[in-house]
Parts: C-alpha cells; structure tokens; sequence
C-alpha cells in the first residue's frame, strides 16, 4: 500500500511512522509512507499558506492553491507507479467518525492519501478533492497530524504480513463486533492473582468456549450496544444468558 500525506509539519510523521510495527512493513515493502510539505507548492513569495476567510471571522483558513497542487503532484507520481487515484481523505472535526470498520475498507485500496489541516479550517473548495472527511471523535485538536498517524496505524496493521500472526487481527477487539476476552501470560499465579484454570488445562475445546464467553461479558458490561443478538451463535447466545444471570 502507498500512502501519501500532505501536512506542515512532516517531521511529525517520523517517528510514529518510522518504528515498530510499521517500520519493519516498511522495510518489507508492504507499506510506503511519503509526507509531503504542501507549503512547498505555495506561490506565495513567503511561504504563507492560509488568509483570512472573506466576510470576517476568527482565525485562519488554509488556501485551496497549496493543496491542489500539492495532491496534483502527488497523484502524478502514484499514477505513473501504476497506482490508483485511490481514497483521498480530508481529516475534518465535521467528519465520519473513524471506526475499525472504516479501518478495513481502507486496508482494501492500493492508494490512501491523507490531507492534513490546521488553523481554523479549510477553504471549502478543498473539499471537492477528497473522496472522505473523517472525525476521530467529538472533540478539536490543533491539527490533522495526529488523527492522520492514527489512521494510519488501525488501517496498516490490517494488510497481509505486517503483523507477525495473520490471526492477530481479526480476533481484535471491534473486528469480530465484541470486546477481545482477557488474555495472560507467564507466571500462572503472580502476587496471588492467578489465571484462570482452564487456560493451563490443555482442552482447546473448553479455552475457546472461556474466551467467547468472556468476550461476550466484556462488551455485555462495557459497551452493550455493540452486541447485535441476531448475529450470535446459539453457543454465544447460551453464554450470553449465563454472563447476564452471573453479572445480575
């Protein structure tokens, strides 16, 4: 997958972007991030990207020239690599908000490019590039860096072969449309809180029937109105009725 990111402030992008998961599907060729500074397409002699918005008001908007030229440039490029246009995404208060589900229609493309404001807003002309606004949540940060690199690394660990167990993901919370069961590691009993029994018992069997059951507590408890019943198995609707008697 390529990515593209038009934002002010690229360095931003270097570390989060450079280390760790993402780093290595970097060096594996499974993912090629490129920051673009769309304040070097500003025709203006000082570099200035932003003015005041006609009929007064606080703040600065960005200019609509710096980023068509900018995108314009960065098309180009992808589309003499063979790639397509491909999802082209504004990060905006005003969005959709971004969910796993939304993470996975992205991992489909070939081609994301993410547009990074800041200032007040953006000259409404932008918005007839882009083919998606998206919010990270009801709340305003100083710049669409930080929800790009989030973005960024929901939709990324989804493609084949960047995570190291091609099982990880779809047994993430959200993806299967509950909460992920609680999990433990190395020693059995620490500081007198031990792990469950049936985990160290062997029988898969059982393990698996613990962990949906779990699962299912979790999102009965935490966030109840992600469990659609109409999509549950008669096994997950049994443990379902047990968590709901047990948690009552």
């Amino acid at each position: 997958m390529k990515i593209d990111v038009l934002s002010l402030f690229p360095d931003m992008f270097e570390g989060p972007l450079g280390d760790s998961i993402l780093g290595k599907a970097k060096d594996k060729g499974a993912l090629d991030i490129e920051i673009t500074n769309f304040r070097d397409y500003s025709t203006n002699k000082h570099g200035n990207v932003d003015d005041y918005p006609f009929g007064g008001g606080a703040g600065m908007l960005l200019q609509a020239q710096p980023i068509f030229d900018a995108l314009g440039a960065t098309q180009n490029k992808a589309q003499e690599s063979g790639l397509s246009k491909g999802r082209i995404i504004l990060l905006d208060p005003a969005g959709k908000k971004f969910d796993q589900n939304e993470a996975e229609e992205l991992a489909k493309e070939d081609h994301l490019t993410f547009i990074c404001g800041h200032y007040e807003g953006y000259d409404e002309r932008i918005k007839s590039l882009v083919t998606d606004e998206y919010s990270l949540g009801d709340f305003v940060l100083t710049g669409g860096e930080l929800p790009a690199m989030v973005m960024i690394d929901a939709t990324a660990r989804l493609l084949d072969n960047v995570l190291g167990n091609d099982e990880s993901a779809p047994g993430d919370s959200f993806s299967s449309g509950l909460l992920e069961y609680p999990q433990y590691t190395r020693p059995a009993d620490f500081r007198g809180m031990k792990v469950p029994e049936v985990l160290t018992s062997g029988n898969h069997q059982k393990i698996e029937e613990w962990r949906q059951k779990e699962s299912l507590r979790k999102t009965y408890k935490r966030r109840p109105d992600l469990i659609d019943y109409s999509k549950l198995t008669d096994l997950q609707k049994k443990l379902l009725a047990e968590v709901k008697i047990e948690e009552e």
